[in-house]
């Protein structure tokens, strides 16, 4: 048991620093790559892996929809088509600041989560939690303002792909928390039958972007430059990130697999350090509100379940624990 947990810890940090890792990356890559095309190469090649990983663990039986494939189809699109193509086109839109603006999105994931089941559900969280909610959007509002708010509000340039990256972090949120859909499938059926479905998606969206003029076709010698990136992405971020947190989830639960969220932005600011871009105060004191957001939360939803002396709840309950 102790070694499973183990296992559930390194699985759910190894994703985590894999995504906090991928903002720079991609960065680097539009230089010479548009970010949908970025994204299909690198998920066209992350589901081909799955799917042989797939059919070698559970056989074609594991391939039958059974009934699920709109909700498949639903999910994966939220994961693979919003998310994926949204936030690299949100980061691309940015420039160098959307690097950080990316990742403490992705830090804002559970605080999403939180908003998205009281406005589903109609509970209200404790105020304990509402305090973090608020807590960790003034951190995501200063790295993304840097300070200037006036300035931020009167330039569409900045609002918008801000909001095309809330709304892409917000799909894999939905992503996340349909999971629960599919009780009884392992977290590898679960991460490639939706990836496939979701990538076919993308592909079709990127195929009207193509035909419409706004992109062009890659060249060999830009796929070349960027294939130690694409590489780098399908690994990492990719297979192991997807299919690890799946699973790390399911061993730790998802309140003890959300405290690792907090290596997201922790990590993209060293790599941004270390890549010569200039990090603001602002950043800092940003990613110290959504860390701090995130633990005491977390904190005190352990609080509540000792307290209840509950069974181990489901995503949605975890986030409704702190209901008054």
């Amino acid at each position: 048991m102790r070694h499973r947990i183990w296992l559930g810890a390194l699985l759910c940090l190894t994703a985590s620093l894999s995504w906090g890792a991928m903002f720079p990356v991609a960065n680097d890559a539009f230089f010479h790559i548009d970010p949908f095309y970025f994204t299909i190469f690198r998920y066209g090649s992350v589901t081909l892996i799955l799917i042989v990983a797939l059919y070698w663990r559970e056989g074609k039986e594991a391939f039958r929809l059974e009934g699920k494939g709109f909700s498949l189809w639903f999910f994966g699109t939220m994961a693979f088509t919003i998310y994926n193509v949204l936030i690299f086109f949100g980061q691309d839109l940015l420039g160098e600041p959307g690097i950080m603006v990316a990742s403490i999105m992705e830090a804002l994931m559970p605080t999403i989560s939180i908003v998205i089941v009281w406005l589903l559900y109609k509970q209200r969280p404790h105020p304990v939690t509402i305090s973090c909610v608020v807590v960790a959007f003034i951190g995501v509002f200063l790295v993304i303002t840097n300070g200037d708010v006036i300035s931020f509000f009167t330039a569409i340039n900045d609002i918008i792909p801000s909001f095309i990256i809330f709304i892409a972090v917000t799909g894999w949120v939905v992503y996340t928390m349909g999971g629960e859909h599919f009780a009884g499938w392992s977290a590898l059926r679960y991460s490639t039958l939706s990836c496939l479905l979701g990538t076919v998606t993308a592909s079709l969206v990127v195929m009207l972007v193509t035909v419409s003029g706004y992109i062009s076709v890659p060249t060999i010698e830009n796929i070349k430059i960027v294939s130690p990136h694409i590489l780098f992405m399908i690994i990492f971020p990719g297979v192991i990130a997807l299919v690890g947190w799946n699973v790390g989830v399911n061993i730790l639960s998802p309140l003890n697999s959300l405290l690792f969220i907090n290596f997201v932005p922790v990590t993209t600011l060293v790599i941004s350090h270390f890549q010569g871009y200039t990090i603001t105060m602002y950043d800092y004191i940003g990613a110290a509100c959504i860390i701090v957001s995130l633990l005491t939360n977390n904190v005190f939803l352990r609080l509540q379940l000792r307290k209840n002396k509950q069974k181990q709840p489901t995503f949605k309950e975890q986030t409704q624990e702190s209901v008054s």
